[in-house]
């Protein structure tokens, strides 16, 4: 007969279904127990996004690239108003001006003209509207789009969601490393919840195409994957 000899400490045992791992205290501990943790994850269509656009222009002078600048993104607020943007949910996010230098013949680089930057972001509850408002911003001056996020203005829902599988994942966890270990699980000790996180979809739309038969742009805005992490203790039953 073999005997199996359990060296006093603390064993450490992988995870099933989280890169967590699972703590068993052995016997040396006042009040041994089982620490686990799992994680679930819940699906919601996002209800807003938010557009990225801007102008750039060129000018020879700094004050004629600001000038033309300035007559571009004048219409593109509008546009953007008229696309029912609320002002509050309009904000500049960059503006730059920088001087354009020439740099050939291996000469000191001479300046010869001067770029400026106007980048705006809009924020809206109209999915359906985010692609005829990027070709009314086009329409308007844009030249720069720089992407369209979207976002679930109150995720509680796919939280509450996936807290309830995270839970049931861990504690069907524990079981399993209690009845390997040869012990009972005894009462939850504690209970605890890591921050949620987002996996957001990358919108997709064809500026090119859309143009060329004259429809608005398509965009997808697909489903964004919300996840809930729970650690969990119980007290071990000898």
């Amino acid at each position: 007969m073999k005997t199996v000899f359990l060296t006093v400490g603390l064993i450490i045992l992988s995870a099933c279904n989280s890169g967590a791992p699972t703590y068993i205290t052995a016997a040396s501990a006042p009040n041994p127990v089982i620490s686990v943790s799992a994680t679930a994850m819940s699906t919601q269509a996002p209800d807003r996004a938010s557009v990225s656009a801007g102008v750039v222009t060129q000018g020879k002078t700094a004050g004629e690239a600001m000038q033309s600048n300035a007559n571009k993104m004048s219409d593109v607020f509008e546009a953007l108003k008229t696309a029912g943007i609320a002002e509050a949910n309009i904000q500049t996010s960059q503006l730059s001006l920088s001087p354009r230098y020439d740099y050939q013949d291996r000469r000191a680089p001479r300046i010869v003209g001067y770029e400026a930057r106007n980048t705006v972001s809009a924020k809206t509850d109209d999915l359906a509207g985010v692609g005829p408002m990027l070709d009314a911003l086009v329409t308007a001056g844009v030249n720069t789009i720089n992407g369209v996020q979207f976002s679930i203005k109150d995720p509680k829902a796919a939280r509450d969601k996936a807290r309830p599988q995270a839970i049931q994942k861990a504690r069907e966890k524990a079981q399993n490393m209690a009845s390997a270990a040869g012990v009972s699980l005894g009462k939850l000790q504690s209970l605890s919840e890591a921050g949620g996180a987002f996996r957001p979809p990358q919108p997709v739309f064809a500026r090119a195409a859309a143009l060329e038969a004259d429809v608005a742009t398509p965009i997808a805005a697909g489903e964004q994957t919300l996840s809930v992490t729970v650690n969990m203790t119980y007290a071990i039953v000898e």
